[in-house]
């Protein structure tokens, strides 16, 4: 939606009201888009940030496995003298 800037002095709640459900609203002024209405994303409180923190640990602790040791991960190229094979 596009709107002059003079129009939307009259509509500024009705806009802010669309805005707000999701509507992209354009400021225009002489024909030409000068600002766009987006509604404030809340940041999230301190009790979710904890509760996003923890599931990415555990999701995190899920993936991570016991491999080999990075000293030995290369033993299968080298023989019992310590030579290439």
């Amino acid at each position: 939606m596009r709107v002059s800037v003079t129009d939307a002095k009259g509509q500024l709640t009705e806009l802010v009201r669309r805005a707000e459900a999701g509507d992209e609203v354009i400021l225009t002024r002489h024909g030409h888009a000068a600002v766009r209405l987006v509604p404030v994303k809340t940041a999230p409180d301190h009790k979710s940030r904890r509760a996003l923190m923890e599931a990415m640990r555990a999701s995190a602790a899920a993936k991570a496995a016991d491999g080999p040791a990075a000293a030995r991960s290369q033993d299968f190229l080298y023989g019992d003298d310590g030579l290439p094979e």
